[in-house]
């Protein structure tokens, strides 16, 4: 993967969250982790990884935690490095702490494996946005008219220069650039990326890019056909 930016200023590994129990899967999951219920005939985590893998990133690796020896079949044969994490599932940002002795020192995408993308590769998106000058995050999100599946507000408001702030109806997307070393000024094993995001927010340093297609949020049984209708079909 390359920019314009210096080598070390860019990501060089993505990191797949797919940890999760899948509690609003309901009895979808009791047998089966979340990421590998099909959506338009395949594991949802598939979509994500076909994307991850079109970066050509260094390393590719997947978080898990529930049902772990289900999701290890299927992804190591197709060279994802495996984070498992026990004896408690750590959380986002606990997650990714775990997991960069294997993803390693330079900034890192993460990717919520639970959406569908319709439209450009979204790990594109934000590599073509990133500047390390400026960010230590940015969130590839996307306006609550063109998600589908999605219930409630938003998550964020950008200003002018793209730095965002809590609330408004940008979504933010589950794809993400990340510089790591806040991870030291947590103490807690178990956290989510939101205390990572505020940290990083407190300086001027959390961004947003603006995804030009739709999205759709299949963690709930009822955006599995949502989202198979965003896939099969067209939409403007």
């Amino acid at each position: 993967m390359t920019n314009a930016t210096h080598p070390q200023d860019s990501p060089e590994s993505i990191l797949l969250f797919a940890a999760g129990f899948g509690t609003r899967m309901k009895a979808l999951t009791q047998t089966c982790p979340k990421p590998r219920i099909a959506v338009a005939g395949q594991p949802r985590i598939d979509h994500t990884l076909t994307l991850a893998q079109a970066m050509q990133p260094r390393h590719i690796v997947a978080n898990l935690h529930y049902l772990p020896h289900i999701l290890a079949a299927h992804l190591a044969p197709k060279g994802v490095l495996l984070s498992q994490e026990s004896p408690e599932v750590l959380d986002t940002g606990g997650g990714l702490r775990h997991a960069l002795p294997l993803l390693g020192s330079a900034p890192v995408f993460t990717a919520n494996t639970d959406v569908i993308w319709k439209g450009d590769n979204p790990f594109q998106v934000a590599l073509n946005a990133w500047d390390p000058a400026r960010m230590d995050a940015l969130l590839v999100c996307i306006p609550i008219s063109r998600c589908r599946g999605r219930t409630g507000s938003g998550d964020f408001t950008c200003d002018s220069e793209g730095r965002i702030s809590r609330g408004g109806d940008l979504v933010y997307g589950g794809v993400q650039i990340l510089k790591t070393e806040g991870r030291h000024r947590i103490e807690e094993d178990v956290f989510s990326l939101n205390l990572l995001w505020n940290d990083i927010a407190s300086r001027d340093h959390l961004f947003a890019v603006e995804y030009p297609g739709h999205w759709c949020d299949v963690g709930h049984p009822e955006g599995i056909a949502i989202a198979e209708d965003l896939i099969a079909n067209d939409v403007v």
